[in-house]
């Protein structure tokens, strides 16, 4: 009886941990920073597409722009510290937008995979409806699984994807930190970016960092190979998670762009 006692207990207490973890796991997965709107509109950005109705930050090219770029960012901050995504590709032609998730930034709204898709496939059909064709999708880490599923459900405006240090499922991320949970039980968000892009014709641009340490190159790589349109792969030699865009150069990014703006494609 006394040992029972003790399973019970042990039963009881890992199922109160179980449970508060799936509770708090929005905790885990979005790390958002408020901001006002004036915080982030800051040089050559302007609030997208009013600052009334804000979704993010525009930045122009010089000239006429070849397309347009939406960048969803990591799970981390807010949009107006993603500047470098603009001085990158403005410079090759693109007008870049980079969108602001629900919850963060200067907007209100609730965190989610629900919230973040619904909100990112609304962002996308508003810019093909203002600028046209084409129209590229760039997401890094969380952006990745939130770029993967928008642009699958909206794959009649998306010209391509680039995905910047994706995960094949966020279940097996998640299992890679936290080994000794049950997290396929326990995930409510899945970003499963294999099944969203199983039937994706468009070309896609897979980017992984060698040395990884929070999102491992491997579970990349798994997406890449999933995939079957057009697709590429670039290893960012030496980066990790966090500082790949100090390991690009310019002729990196064109390389990138052209890859998906292929006419042929």
């Amino acid at each position: 009886m006394k040992f029972t006692g003790v399973v019970l207990s042990f039963a009881v207490v890992c199922l109160t941990v179980f449970a508060g973890v799936a509770i708090l796991q929005d905790r885990f997965i979005y790390f958002p920073e408020k901001a006002a709107i004036d915080d982030v509109v800051s040089g050559e950005f302007r609030a997208w597409p009013t600052p009334e109705a804000f979704r993010g930050l525009v930045a122009e090219p010089a000239g006429k722009a070849r397309g347009t770029a939406i960048v969803f960012h990591g799970n981390a901050g807010h949009a107006g510290h993603r500047s470098f995504y603009a001085a990158m590709l403005t410079r090759l032609g693109l007008r870049v937008i980079l969108a602001e998730y629900p919850g963060y930034g200067p907007r209100e709204g609730a965190l989610g995979e629900e919230s973040l898709v619904a909100d990112a496939e609304q962002t996308i059909a508003l810019a093909h409806r203002l600028y046209g064709a084409p129209l590229l999708l760039i997401g890094e880490s969380l952006g990745a699984g939130v770029a993967a599923s928008a642009g699958s459900h909206e794959r009649d405006k998306t010209a391509g994807l680039l995905l910047i240090t994706p995960w094949d499922r966020l279940e097996h991320v998640a299992a890679y930190h936290y080994s000794w949970l049950p997290v396929t039980w326990l995930l409510r968000d899945r970003y499963d970016s294999v099944s969203h892009l199983a039937s994706f014709e468009r070309p896609v641009l897979v980017v992984v960092a060698e040395g990884d340490s929070i999102v491992p190159a491997r579970f990349g790589e798994a997406l890449y190979h999933a995939l079957t349109g057009p697709k590429q792969l670039m290893i960012v030699k030496a980066a990790d998670h966090n500082d790949w865009i100090g390991h690009v150069d310019d002729t990196w990014w064109r390389e990138a762009v052209d890859f998906l703006l292929v006419p042929s494609r």
